[in-house]
């Protein structure tokens, strides 16, 4: 047998003539100790190489290890464990568990349970569980899913409102929401208690009916009971941080809070001041607009000294306060007075803005079956069994077929279950949670079917509906992507000082990009007029004058009343229409050397 090429991290350090004995050496020496936990040692067979990697960044997890198909922690350890007679690292140190990294694993051969042990088996895992991160873990069956949904679910678990933390009234966030009313989910698993979000939740429980009502539930959306809404159901309360500092200048010139009077420069005009007390800051629990101050501030001039009426050189402020965004509005909820690290006197407006559920906002089941809202019912006009009650929120039907997340139906037999029979909870962890049988044993029990489904009653006729319907309790999370703060309008705005285009972005009430695939859409409609109005009419027309001799940039002499080529001096100049970006295209032309003509042609 060929001699083995040995790498550590990357780099060839030789060769080795037994490298299974090598490996099995290196491992033993890793299990005792004399070697760190986290080097990952790797033979493969088919290209005869040794990979040892001790480098940072690697990504290792524990497993515990097994002989003879015997794993070798036993109840004794995991008792040891419970009182603290022994610690993790003293099992890690005695081999009983190991971290493997992506690649080790390619040499081990693991068990998700200790019932599927054989003698080949190399590992055992600490739970089947483990082997997904926490985000996929506080989701309900998650091993019952597809893949794709979990991806969803455990990237918009970080997303949902709730009580991101207990002292948020004081902390200076940039941006925060808290939900009104959070509850702990009925149907859970046993990473929600680790991560403590039975203590800080991230959603509410609601009454979830199946059925496509009236066409408002189509292509993920959801149809929500607007009396569920007026009760404060899935309210929000927004928060956003201003920062204001009194800067010190070179020259012993400052920045001073207080209101700017009407001789400064860029004065905002009395009615955008209300909001600002004595001192210049806006009083707490005010309420504000946008483009109103809550910090004046008066900056010194850019230039040392401004000419008076009269010949007398005098100092004159300008402008410089912190306003509110011009597409927000709410309550001044705190004000901090503080210093920054150099001493400068900083000032810190948090301000509070309710957030009420409207069409377009977004929400979410845990298992990634998101939608947003498609109309609000008055409750008199939802759907009701025959106890009365009317559903928070309607969800299409047709949104199980393609996505198959058997967990949203087994979550709401569940809490249905648990409402029934009084349990505080019910557990869905991964690979040990309940089973439906039990929840079928319950509805029966109880009256109800064992699928769940229940008589509901049309609340527009009150006639009984054809179908059956499933409806029941489930865990909804609203996510932080509300449309008050991301729709956008405009008609008239700001331009940029370069291109003369509409500014980008709507903080900058900027229009929205009209782009390369969109003008295609409007070429190949033929549209040409609406593609001219589009990119040059309502975007940056402008009207210069072109030399018929020489095709250069006219010039307009307002003063000598006179229009000529200032490149062949020619009178012979026509007005026309162009892009102004064109015409600055031409302009960066001319910086590189290059000299474009325009010829002109009379239309036909």
């Amino acid at each position: 047998m060929k001699e083995a090429k040995v790498y550590v991290n990357g780099s060839l350090i030789g060769f080795h003539p037994e490298p299974k004995k090598l490996v099995e050496e290196l491992r033993k020496r890793r299990r005792s100790g004399q070697i760190p936990p986290t080097v990952s040692i790797t033979y493969y067979e088919n290209t005869n190489e040794v990979y040892i990697y001790s480098d940072a960044g690697r990504l290792a997890r524990p497993l515990i290890v097994v002989k003879n198909g015997k794993p070798l922690l036993t109840q004794t350890h995991i008792n040891m464990l419970k009182e603290g007679k022994i610690t993790w690292d003293q099992l890690v140190k005695q081999g009983i568990i190991e971290y493997l990294d992506a690649e080790e694993e390619e040499n081990a051969y693991i068990a998700t349970s200790e019932e599927e042990l054989t003698e080949e088996h190399t590992h055992l895992e600490i739970h089947p569980s483990i082997v997904v991160g926490m985000g996929v873990n506080l989701i309900p069956w998650p091993e019952k899913n597809l893949t794709t949904r979990l991806l969803h679910g455990s990237k918009m678990g970080d997303q949902g409102l709730g009580l991101y933390a207990s002292n948020f009234r004081i902390r200076p966030d940039t941006m925060s929401y808290v939900l009104y009313y959070p509850q702990k989910p009925i149907v859970k698993t046993r990473m929600l208690e680790y991560a403590k979000l039975d203590k800080r939740p991230y959603g509410q429980n609601v009454i979830v009916a199946v059925l496509p009502y009236e066409g408002y539930a189509m292509t993920d959306a959801i149809v929500m009971n607007k009396d569920s809404i007026e009760r404060a159901l899935f309210r929000a309360v927004f928060f956003r941080t201003y920062e204001a500092i009194e800067r010190r200048y070179p020259g012993g010139q400052k920045d001073r809070f207080g209101i700017p009077s009407e001789d400064v420069s860029g004065y905002l005009g009395e009615e955008a001041y209300h909001a600002l007390g004595e001192d210049g800051i806006a009083e707490p629990e005010t309420y504000v607009r946008g483009g109103d101050v809550l910090v004046g501030r008066v900056s010194p001039p850019r230039f040392l000294e401004d000419v008076a009426h009269f010949g007398v050189m005098e100092e004159k402020g300008r402008e410089n306060s912190v306003t509110l965004r011009p597409d927000e509005e709410g309550y001044v909820d705190t004000v901090i007075l503080t210093t920054d690290e150099n001493g400068n006197k900083m000032v810190k407006i948090k301000v509070r803005e309710e957030k009420i559920p409207e069409i377009g906002d977004k929400f979410t089941a845990r298992m990634g079956q998101k939608g947003v809202v498609g109309m609000f019912y008055p409750q008199e006009d939802m759907p009701f069994t025959p106890s009365g009650i009317t559903p928070d929120l309607i969800f299409n039907t047709h949104a199980f077929i393609s996505r198959m997340t058997v967990s949203y139906v087994l979550e709401i037999l569940g809490a249905k279950a648990a409402a029934l029979e009084g349990w505080k909870e019910v557990d869905a962890t991964m690979g040990e949670g309940m089973e439906a049988e039990e929840f079928e044993k319950v509805l029966r029990a109880h009256g109800f079917r064992k699928t769940g489904k229940e008589i509901l009653y049309d609340g527009e006729s009150g006639e009984e509906m054809e179908a059956d319907i499933f409806i029941g309790p489930i865990y909804y999370l609203r996510l932080k992507h509300l449309v008050s703060q991301k729709f956008q309008v405009r008609a008239r705005g700001p331009v940029q000082i370069l291109t003369r285009q509409p500014t980008e972005g709507r903080s900058r009430e900027g229009g929205i990009r009209f782009g390369e695939m969109e003008r295609d859409t409007l070429v190949g409609h033929g549209a040409a007029m609406t593609l001219y109005e589009r990119l040059v009419e309502e975007s940056d027309k402008t009207k210069v004058l072109v030399c018929e001799k020489c095709g250069n940039i006219g010039v307009d002499d307002a003063i000598r009343k006179k229009r000529y080529c200032p490149v062949c001096g020619s009178t012979q100049v026509r007005e026309v229409e162009i892009s102004y970006a064109f015409k600055l295209l031409l302009d960066e032309l001319k910086s590189l050397g290059i000299y474009p003509k325009l010829k002109l042609k009379d239309k036909v």
